[in-house]
């Protein structure tokens, strides 16, 4: 039997821990000399100077992976302060050029390379035929399965090409839920046709453009048994069987379809058992109020702890957790080849790109619908109607408002809970103003839609903003679309208006 340390060492090969702070705390610099696999970074750890923080991770650990969540638009670590100044997913589907889609993942992965980082955890690669779904909305590039899947291809060669590896997700497809995992398990309520058809041919794609790693989805697929994606040698194994000799990457175990449900420790067990190489443990601050102090290396050592224990009884195979770290150590050496050639050739000076223009591209992702009324160039009161903030998408940020407001006045309006007097409120204030009403939920089923129409009896000519997914307003009003709640879309959408005005302005003089 192997002596206890190896056992340790296995286990950390296949670890992806969070972790509390700007530098490294004495538990991660420990694990790293002791073989732990890398880090993921979330907001929270980037307050100071991320390339600093990187550099000693692989001061400590050469081979480390450090990911990152960075998707552009709606979804930002690196500028988690002030909002992404990259297009999302669903304003380059809108564009639907691959250029500009590659353009961007060239650019995320030069800015995640430029702070260290290694993997991407991105693109985004789930089609979203559920308009109600709470947790990827304009994370994916749209509802086409074709367009979707070549949009992902595109985005893993421009990531790629940056010298960072891909992480495509969430397999086999979180986009036909309207459940979050972060807080309940969701379960497809499709047949195993339409996922295959639908939803799997975007991974397909990203498997064709080489993508290094893909990460799981913690959904249940009834056909495929009751155990989530996460959990399920049914569902892992497809990847392999369609040539996939990468990384399956786990959805952080700390999410509550998982924690809530086997738990950390189990789970981390019986994901590497249905096939995952590389476990994602998770944000430690979500648990917010009920954070502990060291809820970072807790959560880290009830993953290791029980791989350990499984390894020493027997219940998980040797063999399994040292090909899953093999395929880990993989990776690390491909995007270290891959960064070794990009600084030659910047140190030759023939690393160069084309400029790149976000302005540009989200200008092209704006769409109006209907007959807005005019916007002059100056202060606007912005009443915001979107929904609030998840574990995932910092969707209820205030520098969509405030750069929509231009100075002006911005007023946060809960939908789901705002009393008929708050409503009326609202509408007085503007019908007396120029103003903008702030919506990502627009059907006629959503509290948005509703409110908006309301205060739209009151007040004609407030200018509906959109940043949620694309759809006609309740009674055939005009909206500005700009899809991603990010300060690039606010401001694209803010010139259209303007660009309209102006138009318009210089009609009547003729």
């Amino acid at each position: 039997m192997p002596h206890a340390d190896e056992l340790t060492r296995l286990a950390n090969g296949v670890l992806w821990p969070g972790f509390l702070g700007s530098t490294v705390p004495d538990w991660l610099a420990a694990a790293f000399e002791d073989g732990l696999a890398g880090v993921v970074y979330f907001a929270q750890n980037l307050d100071g100077d991320p390339a600093a923080l990187s550099a000693e991770i692989h001061r400590i650990s050469p081979s480390a992976l450090i990911g990152i969540d960075e998707e552009g638009g709606s979804v930002t670590r690196l500028e988690s302060r002030t909002g992404s100044t990259v297009p999302g997913a669903a304003q380059l589907g809108v564009v639907d050029d691959l250029d500009a889609t590659r353009a961007t993942g060239s650019e995320i992965g030069r800015r995640a390379r430029q702070a260290g980082a290694d993997v991407v955890i991105a693109p985004v690669a789930d089609v979203n035929t559920d308009p109600r779904n709470p947790v990827i909305g304009v994370r994916a590039f749209g509802d086409s399965t074709e367009l979707v899947s070549r949009h992902t291809a595109a985005a893993v060669e421009g990531l790629q090409q940056a010298g960072v590896a891909a992480c495509a997700k969430h397999y086999p497809g979180h986009g036909d839920t309207h459940t979050d995992s972060h807080h309940a398990l969701p379960r497809l309520a499709l047949s195993a046709a339409e996922i295959e058809t639908h939803h799997l041919p975007p991974f397909t794609a990203a498997i064709r453009a080489g993508v290094h790693a893909i990460m799981t989805a913690h959904i249940v697929a009834p056909h495929w048994g009751d155990e989530p994606a996460t959990l399920n040698p049914r569902v892992l194994g497809r990847l392999r069987e369609e040539g996939f000799e990468g990384v399956i990457v786990t959805d952080a175990l700390d999410m509550a379809a998982i924690r809530e449900s086997v738990g950390i420790g189990p789970g981390a067990v019986r994901a590497l058992a249905a096939g995952a190489d590389l476990l994602c443990i998770g944000n430690p601050t979500n648990p917010g109020a009920r954070m502990l102090p060291d809820q970072d290396e807790q959560d880290f050592r009830e993953a290791r702890d029980a791989i350990v224990a499984a390894l020493r009884s027997g219940e998980l195979p040797r063999e399994r957790v040292i090909e899953a770290g093999r395929r880990v150590a993989a990776m690390a050496d491909a995007v270290r080849a891959r960064r070794a050639i990009l600084d030659s050739d910047d140190a030759r000076g023939d690393g160069q790109s084309a400029p790149f223009d976000a302005d540009a591209i989200a200008d092209r992702a704006v769409r109006v619908q209907g007959e807005p009324a005019a916007l002059a160039d100056g202060p606007t009161l912005v009443i915001d109607l979107r929904r609030a903030s998840s574990l995932a998408v910092d969707s209820g940020a205030a520098h969509v408002a405030e750069a929509l407001a231009a100075g002006g006045e911005v007023r946060r309006i809960d939908a789901d809970s705002a009393s008929e007097e708050d409503i009326a409120a609202a509408a007085a204030s503007a019908s007396a103003a120029q103003s903008i009403l702030l919506v990502d939920r627009l059907d006629e089923d959503s509290a948005q839609g509703r409110a908006l129409a309301r205060i739209r009896a009151t007040a004609p000519d407030a200018v509906a903003v959109n940043v949620g997914l694309p759809g006609a307003v309740p009674g055939g009003r005009a909206v500005i679309s700009s899809p991603a709640a990010s300060p690039l879309a606010a401001r694209a959408a803010r010139r259209a208006l303007l660009n309209r005005s102006r138009t318009a302005g210089q009609k009547g003089l003729t």
